[in-house]
């Protein structure tokens, strides 16, 4: 009885030494035996992948942590500044930021 599927049984020929189902099986189990091995390596990859991934996050992460701490401590400043009498040299310092970021932005549009 033949099938219309993808597998169809092996006929038996007498006259090979071994059952052709035999080397069939045979040939299936190698197949899944190399399947499996590449489904292994793929994870063993992947797993290295996530940790390296996960070092540069925990170094991204305190590299954030440290320049919010910047910018906290130069923020403080920037209050005591306007806070005195020195108003002037902030907008001063306002003016020149702002210069140079017109600056930079101008030098980046060109290119």
């Amino acid at each position: 009885m033949e099938r219309r599927g993808k597998y169809r049984e092996p006929e038996q020929q007498p006259l090979m030494g071994g059952s052709v189902y035999e080397e069939e099986n045979e040939r299936l189990t190698e197949s899944l035996r190399l399947k499996a091995k590449a489904l292994k390596t793929i994870s063993i990859d992947m797993g290295t992948e996530v940790k390296n991934q996960n070092k540069m996050l925990s170094e991204m992460d305190s590299d954030f942590d440290t320049a919010g701490g910047i910018l906290g401590a130069t923020m403080g400043r920037l209050k005591i500044l306007s806070r005195g009498s020195q108003s002037k040299l902030l907008c001063y310092m306002m003016l020149f930021a702002l210069f140079v970021f017109f600056i930079i932005y101008w030098i980046i549009k060109l290119r």
